[in-house]
C-alpha cells in the first residue's frame, strides 16, 4: 500500500472508531446487567498463546460477566484467514493489527477499531550480535528474511527501507515463512523482521544475543494491534462494544499487576498452552467459508505470530526445542515483552 493510501485509510479507520471506548455511542443508558440475547465472539488471531493472556485472565476472573452478551473466545487456526470469520459473522470482535485493518478497510472490508491492545509497534529488524548490520542503512546488499509480502511484518519492511533511504531493490527479500529464528541462526539470511514479543524472545532463549533495530526513529507511523469489530456490529450493539472494551482494559491492568498469576492462568488446560489435547482442539478453529475478497487475507496469523509458549523456542535445526522444565520461564519471558507494549488504559 502506498503511503498516501495508507494515510487515507488511517484517517478513515480513525473516523470510524479508533478513538477508544468513547467512540461508540448509544441513545440508551449503559447498564451492567442487561439481557444476554446478544453474542460477542472475540477472535484471537492465532492458536493459543501467552500474548492473549489478558483474555484468559478476563475469563478466569469473570471480567466479561458485566457484558450484556454471551462472550466467548475463538482462536484462529494456524492458516486461517485473518478477517474471514469477522466478515462472515462467525466472530464479532477480532484482535489484530490496526495497520492490516486499514488495508482491509481500504479494500472494502467492514472493520473498525474500538480499543487498543498494543500501545507501540512491536515489529523490528533483528540481527545477531556478530552481524555487521548496526543501522538500517547497513541492510543494503543484504538478505532480509520476512514471513511473506503481507501483514505487519511487510509494512514494517516498507517503513524500515524508507527510514534508511533504501528501496526494495537495494536488499534481497527472502520469504522464510514463520521460521525467522531458524533462518537467522542458520545464516540463511542476514537479518529478519520479527516481533519483540516473540522472535526476539525466541532468539534470546536459544542462547543468542540478538540486536533489535527499530524500523523508524521515534513513533512508528503504523497502527499496532487493536480490538476490532465491524461497523454493523457496533451500530447494532454499542453497549456491548463499550462493555467488552472496558472488560479488556480491566484484564490488561490485571495481567500487568500480577504477571505470575497471568502465566498460571494462561498455562491452564483450557488456554491451550500446556499442550492439552482438548485445548489443542479448541485452538484449531473450524473451517469457515470465505466471502468475496477474503482470499487475499490468507495465512495471516495474529500479532505475535509463532507462539513461544505453545511450541517452545525454535532450535538451530529449525525444529521446536524440547524443554519440559522450562515452560514457565518461556511464558514469563514472552509475557514480560507483551506487558511492555500493552496500553495502560486500553484506549486506542
Amino acid at each position: 500500500m502506498h503511503r498516501r493510501t495508507l494515510l487515507s485509510a488511517a484517517l478513515a479507520l480513525a473516523a470510524a472508531g479508533c478513538a477508544g471506548p468513547s467512540a461508540v455511542t448509544s441513545s440508551a443508558p449503559s447498564t451492567t446487567g442487561g439481557t444476554r440475547d446478544a453474542r460477542a465472539v472475540i477472535g484471537l488471531s492465532y492458536i493459543p498463546n501467552v500474548q492473549f493472556a489478558p483474555f484468559y485472565v478476563a475469563e478466569a476472573d469473570q471480567l466479561f460477566d458485566p457484558v450484556a452478551a454471551q462472550v466467548s473466545l475463538r482462536h484462529h487456526g494456524a492458516t486461517e484467514s485473518l478477517f474471514t470469520a469477522l466478515s462472515s459473522g462467525t466472530e464479532d470482535f477480532l484482535v489484530a493489527a490496526g495497520s492490516e485493518a486499514m488495508q482491509a478497510r481500504a479494500e472494502g472490508v467492514d472493520v473498525i477499531a474500538v480499543g487498543a491492545y498494543y500501545k507501540s509497534f512491536p515489529v523490528q529488524v533483528l540481527v545477531l550480535e556478530s552481524s555487521p548490520i548496526v543501522t538500517l542503512a547497513d541492510l543494503k546488499g543484504r538478505r532480509l528474511g520476512v514471513p511473506g509480502r503481507y501483514g505487519e511484518s511487510w509494512l514494517a519492511v516498507q517503513v524500515a527501507l524508507q527510514t534508511a533511504g533504501l528501496s526494495e531493490s537495494d536488499v534481497t527479500i527472502v520469504e522464510v515463512g514463520y521460521t525467522q529464528v531458524a533462518a537467522l541462526t542458520l545464516k540463511k539470511v542476514d537479518a529478519v523482521v520479527g516481533f519483540t514479543t516473540n522472535e526476539l524472545v525466541q532468539l534470546q532463549l536459544a542462547g543468542d544475543t540478538p540486536r533489535a533495530l527499530p524500523v523508524a526513529e521515534g513513533t512508528v507511523p503504523l497502527v499496532s494491534t487493536c480490538l476490532l469489530t465491524t461497523g454493523a456490529y457496533a451500530k447494532a450493539h454499542p453497549q456491548v462494544v463499550r462493555q467488552v472494551v472496558t472488560a479488556v482494559k480491566n484484564a490488561i491492568q490485571a495481567t500487568a499487576a500480577d504477571q505470575s498469576r497471568a502465566i498460571d492462568v494462561a498455562g491452564r488446560p483450557d488456554s491451550g498452552l500446556d499442550g492439552h489435547p482438548a485445548a489443542q482442539r479448541r485452538g484449531r478453529a473450524p473451517g469457515v467459508g470465505e466471502p468475496d475478497g477474503a482470499a487475499r487475507w490468507r495465512l495471516r496469523p495474529g500479532p505475535g505470530r509463532r507462539p513461544v509458549g505453545a511450541d517452545g523456542p525454535i532450535s538451530r535445526d529449525g525444529q521446536a526445542a524440547q524443554g519440559p522444565g522450562d515452560g514457565h520461564g518461556r511464558l514469563h519471558e514472552q509475557l514480560c515483552r507483551v506487558v511492555a507494549v500493552l496500553p495502560g488504559d486500553g484506549r486506542a
